[in-house]
């Protein structure tokens, strides 16, 4: 139910609904409790909530934990060390911060603000639930080379602007421009083309190189927008390719049994493609690569659509 086999079963539905209904429960809970009349009138009721979750997440944490030697992957399978991997692993990470602020403040001297707004970590625990946070996850990998590229060209250019706006704007405004590092936020503020207004250059040179910078910064945050945007294509390319071989695979012998349709479900799922999307491709594979040994027409009706099989 918490990570292995079995996704479309009601129980393991049922469980997931639960804990995502939790996980945003939780965060309306933490914004709500930072309105001090509302946290005043009904402290008790936020504390028992809190409490009642950690014990929750707590029991989530421990059996993902347990059970981490039950994934399908060879990584996890050694009892001790399988777990330490699984311990580690991102998601696992996320798991234990939801938790971890409750009982650091039961044995080191926190601030008891900064403990309840550190509970909205927990919302990073619907990534295990969300396609586009998992998306996102697999593209950001794919794409670390070029995230990695603009992220460079971005931080040289940021120092270039901070030093030459100190340059030009240190004698006429010596407390505004007082050292490149303070210029920094400047130039930050002008390449992301907010301009909140608190550090203006008045000289000539000043202005127009605010003005370069401004019409940099506009190219600048395209750039990771289209890298993004880019990989985000290829990886649900590829996703529909994986899925379009295991339908080949399946419809080797020109139809689908009950198993084969399971294994398809559980791929699909894995890949997180819809099931619109699934059904089109399994169309377009019988259609397009299996006809039929008789009248050499291509395959249709319940082979066409293992859902109806």
């Amino acid at each position: 139910m918490l990570g292995g086999e079995g996704h479309s079963d009601l129980l393991v539905k049922v469980v997931d609904a639960f804990l995502i209904a939790l996980i945003v429960l939780n965060v309306v809970a933490v914004v709500l409790e930072s309105i001090e009349h509302l946290s005043i009138a009904h402290g008790p009721a936020f504390h028992a909530f809190d409490l009642a979750s950690v014990a929750i997440f707590s029991l989530e944490y421990l059996l993902r934990l347990w059970t981490a030697v039950e994934i399908d992957d060879p990584k996890f399978r050694h009892p001790l060390w399988g777990r330490l991997r699984w311990a580690v692993s991102p998601m696992a990470i996320v798991d234990l911060l939801a938790v971890l602020p409750f009982y650091l403040g039961m044995f080191v001297e926190m601030d008891l603000r900064a403990i309840r707004v550190l509970r909205v970590l927990r919302v990073f625990k619907l990534g295990r639930y969300s396609m586009a946070m998992t998306v996102m996850a697999a593209v950001a990998r794919q794409e670390a080379r070029s995230i990695s590229a603009v992220l460079f060209v971005m931080m040289v250019i940021l120092v270039l602007t901070s030093s030459l706006i100190y340059l030009f704007e240190h004698r006429a405004q010596p407390h505004v421009f007082s050292d490149i590092p303070t210029s920094m936020w400047w130039a930050v503020v002008t390449l992301t083309t907010l301009g909140y207004g608190d550090m203006v250059p008045i000289t000539p040179m000043g202005r127009l190189l605010g003005a370069l910078t401004a019409i940099l910064g506009v190219g600048m945050i395209a750039l990771p927008a289209g890298v993004l945007a880019s990989g985000f294509s290829e990886q649900m390319r590829i996703r529909r390719e994986e899925y379009r071989e295991a339908v080949e695979k399946a419809l080797e012998d020109g139809s689908i049994n009950r198993s084969e349709r399971r294994l398809l479900e559980r791929t699909r799922r894995t890949l997180q493609l819809s099931e619109e999307e699934a059904s089109l491709i399994l169309r377009q594979s019988v259609e397009t690569g299996h006809l039929c040994p008789h009248c050499a027409k291509p395959l249709r009706g319940a082979h066409a659509h293992p859902e109806e099989d």
